[in-house]
């Protein structure tokens, strides 16, 4: 499936969960960590299993509380049977807390969920994150800039105009090659100010420019604008294709001529990605 939008609900609000589905991202991702009290958590839990049971898991993420939580086992023991799509995993320290995961999904009978890791969010994580390659059920990876600076005692993670400071970039860029390494899908984190649509613009093609191929939403108003984004232009896909046909053409050639610029190799990957993209 496209993941280039994957909007947030939390899994005490029911009535926000139809309309979320409604608003055109890929993916929801239905909170059960951060966005939910921990008294609110049982009941949250039954109001994800009943909307996914209702719609289908095709599209449902649910984010699960931290393995080493007690609240884990609750969560799976409530949702692996709705079958969600995917489970996205908080606090993940690397390839191992994947396997442990999917481990935990299998004795439930669940043998299909997809999973994605929040991969920075504590210190050890950022040193596992060349782990993941070859994880059971690896579909993406994402990455946080709040827990992070939290565990370290960091004032914050953000520059006066929003940019990330210098050990949050590290953070970001190592989730990117980490998501490549592995061959999965790296998924940009969200933009906190949802009524600031041009930032959003501009944060999501950013994103996109330097290699992730989808972002998370936290409000169904950013959902155009990041899927859009993450969507090829009639232009880049038109010279993708031309890119391709070129290569066609002539096979067996590294380099070659096209609209009077030199393309290689690295060009026709690119050119096929985009394409991928697109259909």
């Amino acid at each position: 499936m496209k993941l280039r939008s994957m909007l947030f609900v939390p899994g005490d609000r029911p009535d926000r969960m139809g309309k979320a589905f409604a608003a055109g991202a890929d993916a929801l991702i239905l909170d059960l960590e951060d966005a939910v009290a921990a008294s609110a958590k049982p009941e949250a839990r039954r109001h994800i299993a009943e909307f996914i049971h209702g719609v289908g898991g095709s599209q449902i993420w649910v984010r699960v509380n931290p393995l080493d939580s007690p609240e884990n086992e609750l969560d799976l023991d409530a949702i692996a049977g709705a079958r969600p799509h995917g489970i996205v995993l908080p606090k993940s320290e690397g390839g191992e807390y994947v396997d442990e995961l999917a481990r935990r999904l299998t004795e439930r009978g669940n043998i299909s969920a997809q999973i994605m890791p929040i991969a920075t969010e504590t210190p050890g994580a950022i040193f596992g994150l060349g782990s993941y390659g070859g994880a059971k059920r690896l579909a993406a990876l994402t990455w946080g800039a709040e827990d992070l600076p939290a565990a370290i005692g960091a004032v914050t993670s953000r520059e006066t105009d929003g940019s990330y400071t210098a050990p949050y970039e590290i953070a970001r860029a190592l989730t990117l090659f980490g998501a490549a390494a592995a061959g999965v899908a790296p998924i940009e984190t969200v933009y906190p100010n949802f009524r600031d649509e041009a930032g959003l613009a501009e944060y999501a093609a950013r994103a996109r420019r330097d290699g992730f191929t989808g972002m998370m939403a936290i409000h169904p108003a950013q959902v155009e604008t990041i899927n859009n984004a993450f969507t090829p232009s009639e232009d880049e896909v038109a010279h993708a294709r031309d890119v391709v046909a070129a290569f066609e053409a002539n096979p067996g050639v590294g380099a070659l001529s096209l609209d009077g610029r030199m393309i290689d190799r690295p060009h026709l990957v690119q050119a096929q990605r985009i394409l991928a993209s697109a259909s």
